[in-house]
């Protein structure tokens, strides 16, 4: 037996599942959505003859973003220069071998919120890295 709470739940947390473009078995046009209106459901109708099946969820377009920055390219050179950042001696640059860096706690919201970016201090050097 259907149960529309049970899918609308594992809709939720599995995604739109499916949502592309649906093609009619019948003449191998393709299928549009189109409202039921009485019914309050949802169609998928073929334009050109009378083929018509049932979406399988609501959901007929995603708009998926990413926006995947790597953080390191974020951070400014400049913040050698901040006074309210702390200083450590015990974490030498990879690059140039200097051996002070400021260092200051990700702003992130991501899972590896924890991790520590160092800029090194070194003239003309201003390397960032994190361990």
């Amino acid at each position: 037996m259907y149960n529309e709470d049970e899918d609308e739940q594992s809709e939720k947390n599995s995604g739109p599942g499916f949502v592309g473009i649906k093609f009619c078995q019948e003449c191998n046009n393709m299928l549009y959505p189109k409202e039921d209106k009485e019914r309050k459901i949802l169609n998928y109708s073929c334009r050109n003859c009378s083929y018509q099946e049932r979406a399988q969820n609501s959901c007929i377009y995603v708009n998926m973003i990413v926006h995947d920055v790597n953080e390191l390219s974020q951070i400014i050179g400049d913040v050698v220069t901040d006074p309210t950042l702390p200083k450590t001696t015990d974490h030498p640059c990879p690059k140039c071998g200097h051996n002070e860096a400021v260092f200051f706690q990700s702003q992130s919201n991501k899972a590896d919120h924890m991790r520590l970016y160092y800029v090194c201090c070194g003239m003309n050097c201003q390397h960032k890295w994190s361990e």
